[in-house]
């Protein structure tokens, strides 16, 4: 094993744990930027997704299709949930009630993952396809963790390609800087806002099939999930779905060698990178100044 297939086994290493931290972060700041909205419930739908993505895969035997319709299915959860309870909410100026209904949806989801799969811990289990290490430099490297990088960059390209590239992507970002000049020319901006807040689910569903067969699927796995996944967003810019990348990538490092060379403070690192942030652009790395 040689220094230099050690150093970039951990950079690979920060970078697979970066891409699951992005599908979560993104999907929230995508949320927030087009709804002004923060979703507290985005660890629960995290770990729904987790759930799903194993009981899809039991079902199929097929784990790339459990991370096809474990998305599906939250994506239209949340969908639903914004649609019956959010929707009747836009145009009030009192954000405690939106952060009293995603807190809500929170504590729902996890009573309902406990009354159907029930209190213990799933074991999902990396899948055959992907089991296995590659040598790289010297130093063997889980292929696990490599789909994870490459899945994460081709999902950061598909996204910003949707996004700036595509007439819903124009819309999106649309309704963002002026919702109610789109609404005057006659586009239905309820209906971006919950295709919006369908996709954040889905894509924080992604994450939670991804993380599972590292971690397990365990009931509370979204709560620490959530906090990471602020701390990424309010280092990238709230609302900046490039900055949530930038941020994914930067607390991927600071997790990895942080709990690697220091792992008392690893959490400390991660609040004292926030705080830096703060200091030197309030409004986070890409985000809006006030």
């Amino acid at each position: 094993m040689t220094f230099l297939g050690f150093v970039f086994a951990q950079g690979l290493s920060a970078l697979s744990q970066a891409a699951i931290l992005f599908f979560i972060a993104s999907g929230l700041t995508l949320i927030f930027g087009i709804m002004r909205i923060v979703n507290f419930a985005h660890g629960a739908i995290f770990m729904l997704g987790a759930y799903v993505g194993f009981t899809a895969a039991a079902l199929t035997g097929s784990f790339l299709l459990s991370l096809l319709l474990a998305p599906i299915v939250v994506g239209v959860v949340g969908m639903a949930f914004e649609r019956i309870f959010l929707r009747p909410l836009y145009g009030r100026r009192d954000g405690g009630a939106y952060l009293l209904l995603t807190f809500g949806l929170a504590i729902v989801l996890n009573e309902l993952i406990r009354v159907i799969w029930g209190p213990q811990p799933l074991a999902a289990g990396i899948p055959d396809l992907l089991r296995g290490v590659v040598i790289v430099l010297g130093q063997p490297f889980p292929l696990y963790r490599l789909f994870l990088i490459a899945l994460g960059v081709a999902a950061a390209i598909g996204v910003w390609q949707f996004l700036e590239r595509t007439r819903a992507g124009l819309l999106i970002r649309a309704v963002s800087q002026n919702a109610e000049m789109v609404h005057a020319l006659g586009t239905d901006v309820d209906l971006v806002r919950t295709g919006v807040f369908g996709l954040g689910c889905a894509m924080a569903a992604v994450g939670g099939v991804l993380a599972a067969p590292l971690v397990t699927a365990f009931l509370g796995m979204g709560t620490t999930v959530v906090i990471d996944a602020f701390v990424i967003v309010i280092i990238g810019g709230m609302g900046s779905f490039l900055g949530s990348l930038i941020g994914s990538i930067l607390v991927g490092f600071v997790q990895v060698l942080g709990a690697y060379y220091f792992q008392d403070l690893a959490l400390a690192f991660m609040y004292f990178l926030m705080l830096i942030v703060l200091v030197i652009r309030p409004g986070g790395l890409l985000g809006k100044e006030d």
